[in-house]
């Protein structure tokens, strides 16, 4: 497959052509009537409007799944929200798998996006073992409110954040949640380069696929097992360096 050829400028190509109803229903990935998943939407969403239950929904999975981009194996099953959501843990992609999931089991209909990203504040290992600063499909999830598609990024949890000195990406389930360009210092952070559609449930084979091609080195590495590691010790120690 040629990946560079799926990267374009619009966030809204809907890829796998599919009719609005699937955002409303369960996926493979985005297993949203699995028993743990209704039951963790139900506690957490509780009462109110869509827009109500979307921001508690966010702000759980923001902070209360950590960000550890070392720990989840490229496996299709490490992919599944009701994984991600036993593990504690994961990274932007299945992170956004989770929050649509979690929509989805509390009646909004939510779907997920791909975008590539320059990302000038990883930490050196991850640097090194994708031999690159872009992130290639990083994840968000676009969620259905009051009639229009709003995007949120529940992936760094503020903890995290806070050791790397950067802004916590709040949301208000009004406008678009997406990266800060800058940090806390005033140094360049995220840069969003292009877009690669949205989609129902998580494209696995299309993501391993990118990973093989961008990133050889990581990505056998994840295939044989997670990478192991302290994603968010490294950022501090970093970070207390510079």
């Amino acid at each position: 497959m040629d990946y560079d050829s799926l990267r374009g400028e619009h966030d809204s190509v809907v890829r796998d052509g599919v009719a609005f109803e699937a955002y409303r229903r369960p996926g493979d990935l985005i297993d949203s009537g699995h028993p743990q998943i209704v039951s963790y939407a139900t506690e957490i969403a509780g009462a109110g409007s869509d827009r109500d239950k979307a921001l508690r929904l966010y702000y759980a999975v923001r902070d209360g799944v950590r960000y550890d981009p070392y720990n989840t194996p490229m496996k299709r099953e490490a992919y599944r929200a009701s994984t991600t959501l036993a593990a504690g843990h994961g990274y932007c992609v299945n992170k956004a798998g989770l929050m649509a999931a979690l929509c989805r089991a509390s009646g909004i209909p939510a779907r997920v996006g791909y975008a590539d990203v320059r990302n000038h504040m990883t930490t050196k290992r991850l640097a090194e073992l994708m031999g690159s600063d872009v992130f290639y499909y990083h994840g968000y999830t676009d969620v259905w409110l009051e009639g229009r598609w709003v995007k949120a990024t529940p992936a760094f949890n503020k903890e995290l954040t806070d050791r790397f000195g950067l802004k916590p990406l709040d949301w208000d389930a009004a406008s678009d949640s997406i990266y800060h360009p800058f940090d806390l210092s005033g140094r360049r952070h995220m840069e969003y380069l292009a877009y690669r559609g949205v989609f129902a449930d998580i494209p696995f084979d299309e993501i391993r696929g990118a990973f093989r091609h961008y990133y050889p080195r990581m990505a056998r590495q994840q295939e044989e097992m997670a990478l192991g590691g302290d994603f968010g010790a490294e950022g501090a120690a970093e970070a207390a360096r510079s």
